[in-house]
């Protein structure tokens, strides 16, 4: 990816929302059979927050994308384009991103949907800053929203701890080249698409068809050990890919905010990048993996902490399903 504009986009906001209703590991001891011992063992998550009763994909992305517009002191109408990551849409039909506008008051933006799971929302940042570069656009809005547990096969003990929901916003504005984000790297694998799949809701197995349902087709699936291993590979290639082509060092890093997926693909990318712990964010004990939202949601309690500075080099690194995987290096 060669970057033939100067202008680039940086984040000048931040918002994020977590549905009260937390699921712990307690709960899933009475649902199925597991532990807490095994699941933080070998995931690292000890809590998920999971929308309830009048809560849907759409209530989470709104407070979010409010939050950021007022982190970021930006009027609803000063936004001209407003990408949604998700995979979990509000419904097949609209985007969600045109069911978010008229809630967010973004009426001057075009609106879309990204879909590429967990790596969404630096999907939808790199097609974001597409539109800076060009100098179309000045001001956008970039959302990671997910409500995971509504897809969840809550009797499959393997794959039933990892999800949590939740949203993460934030505002770009144009930068100058330098500032901002600085280089991304992104990719596909399709030939590996079964490894983190939901087969069921779409024009193959249509929802409204009940031996699909009866199937368990409309819920997620993950080949586990697979995937861990590409994960770990994509994710520190992709990582070194971005730091090379920016001219960057390992060292030079001040924070590296992974997806957070699970604790021992993070410990095991951070270790092949010669990452020390202490420079590497992880909030994932607390809201699980949210796919799209993670990113987001981890830079805003990053931030919380203490741990991004203005100046700071900030490595984000994503993957998921699709498979897709990407990694952005930007000046915060």
């Amino acid at each position: 990816m060669h970057d033939n504009h100067s202008r680039t986009a940086r984040i000048v906001g931040l918002g994020t929302a977590l549905p009260p209703k937390v699921l712990t590991n307690a709960d899933f001891e009475r649902m199925v059979e597991t532990s807490d011992e095994w699941i933080v063992t070998r995931t690292g998550i000890r809590e998920r927050h999971v929308v309830g009763p009048g809560e849907s994909l759409a209530t989470l992305a709104v407070e979010a994308g409010r939050k950021a517009l007022a982190d970021a002191q930006v009027a609803p109408e000063e936004v001209e384009l407003c990408i949604l990551a998700t995979a979990t849409p509000e419904q097949p039909i609209p985007a969600t991103a045109a069911i978010l506008q008229p809630q967010l008051g973004v009426k001057n933006a075009v609106c879309f949907d990204i879909s590429a799971a967990c790596s969404g929302f630096l999907y939808a940042l790199q097609v974001a800053r597409q539109f800076f570069s060009t100098g179309e656009v000045s001001t956008a809005l970039v959302i990671g929203a997910e409500t995971l547990s509504r897809y969840t096969d809550y009797t499959d003990r393997a794959t039933c701890v990892l999800f949590g929901d939740g949203a993460g916003a934030v505002v770009l504005k144009a930068a100058e080249p330098g500032q901002g984000i600085l280089r991304t790297a992104w990719h596909t694998d399709g030939s590996l698409a079964d490894f983190i799949c939901m087969p069921g809701g779409g024009s193959r197995f249509p929802p409204n068809v009940k031996e699909y349902i009866d199937a368990r087709l409309p819920f997620i699936k993950m080949r586990g050990n697979e995937t861990f291993k590409v994960a770990v590979r994509s994710l520190a290639e992709v990582c070194e890919e971005v730091l090379q082509a920016a001219g960057v060092r390992v060292e030079d890093i001040d924070l590296l905010v992974p997806h957070q997926a699970n604790i021992r693909i993070i410990d095991a990318v951070a270790s092949r990048l010669g990452v020390p712990p202490e420079k590497v964010f992880v909030n994932l004990h607390k809201v699980g993996n949210t796919s799209a939202a993670s990113i987001p949601l981890a830079l805003a309690d990053a931030r919380a902490e203490g741990k991004l500075n203005p100046g700071d080099l900030v490595l984000l690194a994503a993957f998921g399903g699709g498979l897709t995987w990407a990694a952005t290096l930007l000046r915060w």
